[in-house]
């Protein structure tokens, strides 16, 4: 996706650090317990792994089955549940295609005690010198496979602009997911520039996600891709940025193909910042080179938009050849300053009519992970 110019650290390093060090202190040094009803962790591994049960656990002191969130995914299987003791685990996690209905746990009661945190960028060069990673490589965790969950993690790329001025491609993913029937309840996505990937396998291939009180936060489209999603009580921050420019950056950047008939729906969410006032957009479409036909598409309704949303102009283009007034956008009963209509032409509403269509049940389909949202 577009690049922008260099913004300066917001310290995510030292953020995650703080956000889970006490938990982790405790999950080495004590008697650590998984916030479930299956059984703790304990010196000699788990007993659930050792009888053959669907359900690995992962210590980073050892106490479970494995000291790696990968470690653990590599050796599971269809239907398999992880549960993660609270710790910060700095790799890389891909979820295949053949881990379908894979469920990923983190034991701690806040999504802040267990992270999943790395730091590739699209322009990081690989390790074996083949090329950059491209924005789609760059992201920390990877999920291919359908029906997963996650539960009380966070997710995050701490890549940042200004300690590497030489790279240019500057998109850093916390998450890709691609897969069918994906759910995140109670998580956390932290990033600056494309944070959150919420994709599809294909143009062709529709994929349904849900993402119940989740909290994403970044500057430049840092919520994108083709996925069929649906955000339900979640917050969306946008980060301070030192530059001289507006917009410093967009929250939203659907690219949903022309056949799905519905992108991104956001209900009852909330939209936050820590910039100045109206120095975000709410959205810009996203076209890319892959799919020069897509029709992105991006409802919000019955959510609270903050001042640091531009309510003049909330929407602006990433392309001029794709102008955002000919995209699928519009909005609902939304309430606070950034909500406001100023400009009518600016601010598509929908009708009431049209309303009883924007709702995850038309958009998930047969699919109701909200009845699994505790």
């Amino acid at each position: 996706m577009a690049t922008h110019s260099p913004g300066a650290a917001v310290g995510r390093r030292a953020l995650l650090a703080a956000g889970a060090g006490a938990a982790l202190a405790l999950a080495v040094s004590g008697p650590a317990r998984a916030v479930t009803d299956r059984a703790p962790f304990g010196p000699f591994g788990s007993p659930g792994a050792r009888h053959g049960s669907r359900t690995l656990y992962v210590h980073p002191g050892g106490l479970g089955d494995h000291t790696t969130v990968q470690g653990a995914v590599s050796a599971s299987g269809t239907g398999f549940t992880i549960v993660v003791a609270p710790g910060v685990y700095r790799e890389v996690v891909t979820v295949g295609e053949d881990l379908a209905g894979l469920t990923l746990i983190g034991a701690g009661r806040d999504p802040r005690d267990t992270v999943i945190v790395y730091d590739n960028a699209a322009g990081t060069l690989k390790p074996d010198g083949s090329g950059t990673y491209g924005t789609s490589g760059s992201a920390t965790t990877t999920v291919r496979a359908a029906g997963f969950t996650a539960r009380r993690i966070t997710f995050a790329n701490d890549w940042l602009r200004a300690d590497h001025p030489e790279i240019s491609g500057t998109q850093a993913v916390a998450v890709k997911v691609s897969g069918d029937r994906s759910a995140f309840h109670h998580c956390r996505f932290l990033g600056h520039q494309d944070t959150l990937y919420a994709d599809s396998p294909s143009v062709s291939t529709v994929a349904r996600q849900f993402f119940s009180h989740c909290y994403a936060e970044g500057d430049v489209d840092f919520v994108f891709g083709r996925g069929r999603a649906v955000f339900e009580h979640c917050r969306f921050h946008t980060l301070a940025r030192d530059v001289d420019f507006t917009p410093k950056g967009m929250v939203f950047a659907p690219s949903t193909a022309r056949d799905n008939p519905y992108g991104y729906l956001a209900v009852r969410c909330r939209i936050s910042s820590g910039a100045q006032d109206g120095a975000y957009k709410l959205s810009r479409p996203w076209v890319p080179s892959s799919d020069p036909t897509a029709w992105p598409s991006l409802v919000v309704r019955d959510s609270v938009i903050g001042p640091g949303i531009d309510a003049v102009q909330p929407y602006t283009n990433m392309r001029d050849a794709y102008p955002w007034q000919e995209q699928r956008f519009a909005e609902y009963r939304n309430s606070g300053p950034g909500a406001r209509v100023i400009v009518p032409e600016n601010r598509p509403q929908l009708t009431a009519v049209q309303a009883r269509s924007a709702t995850r049940e038309v958009y998930l389909g047969d699919w109701a992970p909200w009845r699994n949202a505790g």
